[in-house]
């Protein structure tokens, strides 16, 4: 057991932790065993709130800046290299545990609470401005890691001080019991996240609210539980802190949702129509307004432009459409216009439109200006939408089930999209397409990412698919409204890359049995094609689950 200091010699000044020595037994208003019970509950609430922070950094800097993996690493390293930091630190708080974990929570709960509403609006006023700002969010997500890092990492070594001041007990039992409480803290606010604040609160409010939980039980353990060990000073000041901090939070929280459109407005300019967040994304409808075509946003990211969408989905699906196609799989495009093209053919029996989001389905079915573009695709009785993950529903089609598949999904380069590009997820369309049917896959734009897009082609080469590439440039590719964000989508690509595969070398051309396309022709199809094999970057190896190089 681990003797306690002798007391402070009579007269000597009292320290912000009280008369008596750090190792002294703290002067507790209940029992030890009590004492002892509301540390662990208070390790238990800290620990979730660390973690919902963490989270939120992560999920936030996905959605602002994109590749989740990179973001997700570059937060937790810095983050767990940051607490290292804060756990040396807090050595020199020891005689000052009570009074120090106080202020670290109130610290905590202000930068962490605080930390989704500062980084959107970063990004939503400063994105465009080049230059520094132009990587604002990104020096605010390294910046934000750390500082959250070494407050959560200060918290351990001043509680690990506060629970054998309550009673003594040998270090390996007392730090058992600590991380017992953390660890298990840890578990609930992970699940709470992503289950509850996620969903119900969104991010701004749900990590408003966690700051807010931190503040309040910080406070009262240090506050209520070891007042005594504290002077008349550090009291006033603790609690006029812990004020201040649930004041601006609770202000904060109130005008959440003014800022959340103020923000929105700022990013996708000041005729948004639809900002809906379904189970799955943000989906944002902008235009029709002053004679501006209406874009689709997902997630931030630019997925249609109203102005220039018919060149991307005729070159999508026409190809594909020459030959058999009474039945036909479409990944993605939950807009509808993917739907809409292959509509246009005669002969089409069943159209299966397989999309992850089934509340941009029902967008696209029931809003005016999107159903109207998409010309009330779902309103066909051989269109059936189908929702879940790819790779399990195609796990359990039938064989030869479809004659034509069409992947309108992300850029490969999209983390969330990657293994929809993988060597396994293309056996699996082979396996599903008839002898003689064709798969058209949106891979990316050529001119910006040559070597995503035949990564992509030498992945269907090695799934057993010979393919035909081919490139359609935009007609606008300038920036919409609001801060310039090219890596998320905002600026609209300068042209559109497309495989045509089949499991022998397929044959590019149009159907001449089909109605005419509005911009494509057989000449400038064949220029397409010529234009992208220009490009062709040869020996890439193909892209697999356990080995993605896009």
């Amino acid at each position: 057991m681990i003797e306690p200091h002798a007391p402070a010699p009579p007269g000597s000044p009292p320290s912000w932790g009280g008369p008596c020595g750090p190792d002294a037994p703290a002067r507790l208003p209940v029992r030890p065993a009590v004492g002892r019970f509301l540390v662990l509950a208070g390790v238990f609430v800290c620990a979730a709130c660390g973690l919902v922070y963490e989270l939120e950094l992560v999920a936030l800097a996905s959605y602002l800046i994109g590749d989740s993996v990179t973001q997700a690493s570059v937060v937790l390293s810095v983050m767990v290299f940051a607490m290292g930091l804060g756990s040396l630190a807090a050595k020199r708080l020891r005689g000052l545990a009570a009074a120090g974990f106080g202020a670290l929570e109130a610290a905590l709960a202000l930068v962490g609470g605080s930390s989704a509403m500062v980084l959107y609006a970063v990004f939503a006023w400063t994105g465009g401005w080049g230059g520094l700002w132009a990587d604002g969010p990104r020096i605010l997500l390294v910046a934000f890691s750390l500082a959250i890092g070494v407050l959560i990492g200060a918290e351990v070594p001043l509680l690990m001080e506060l629970i054998q001041r309550v009673r003594r007990q040998d270090p390996g039992g007392a730090v058992a019991d600590l991380f017992a409480a953390d660890y298990v803290g840890a578990l609930v606010g992970g699940l709470a996240f992503p289950f509850v604040l996620l969903p119900f609160l969104g991010q701004l409010t749900g990590a408003l609210l966690t700051g807010t939980v931190n503040a309040v039980v910080g406070a009262a353990l240090v506050l209520g539980l070891f007042r005594r060990d504290l002077t008349r000073r550090a009291r006033w000041l603790l609690l006029t802190a812990n004020a201040v901090v649930l004041a601006l939070l609770a202000t904060a929280t109130v005008l959440a949702d003014d800022f959340e459109r103020a923000a929105r407005h700022a990013v996708y300019g000041q005729d948004v129509r639809v900002a809906v967040q379904t189970d799955v994304q943000e989906v944002v409808l902008t235009g029709e307004a002053d004679g501006r075509p209406l874009d689709l946003f997902l997630d931030g990211r630019l997925r249609v432009r109203g102005s220039d969408e018919r060149r991307y989905h005729e070159a999508l699906v026409h190809p594909a459409m020459n030959g058999p196609h009474a039945r036909v799989l479409i990944l993605g495009g939950g807009d509808g216009l993917a739907a809409r093209e292959v509509l246009r053919h005669p002969g089409v029996h069943r159209v299966d439109v397989l999309e992850a989001d089934p509340g941009l389905a029902r967008l696209a079915r029931h809003d005016p200006g999107l159903s109207a573009l998409n010309e009330h695709a779902y309103g066909d009785a051989r269109v059936r939408v189908l929702t879940g993950d790819a790779f399990h529903r195609l796990r359990s089609t039938p064989s030869a089930a479809y004659d034509v598949v069409i992947s309108d999904l992300p850029d490969p380069g999209l983390t969330a999209s990657t293994k929809l590009y993988s060597q396994e997820f293309y056996g699996l369309l082979r396996r599903v397409l008839a002898p003689d049917g064709r798969l058209a896959v949106h891979a990316g734009p050529v001119a910006d990412r040559p070597r995503a897009f035949w990564t992509v082609d030498a992945t269907l080469r090695a799934a057993g698919l010979p393919t035909a590439a081919y490139r359609v440039v935009a007609r606008d590719f300038g920036t919409v409204p609001g801060p310039g964000r090219a890596a998320a989508g905002l600026r609209g690509p300068r042209g559109w890359g497309f495989l045509l595969a089949a499991r022998t070398a397929p044959a590019l051309r149009l159907d001449p049995a089909a109605p005419r396309p509005r911009t494509l022709t057989p000449g400038s199809l064949a220029r397409d094609a010529r234009d992208a094999a220009r490009t062709r970057i040869p020996g890439l190896p193909p892209s697999t689950l356990p080995h993605p190089r896009y």
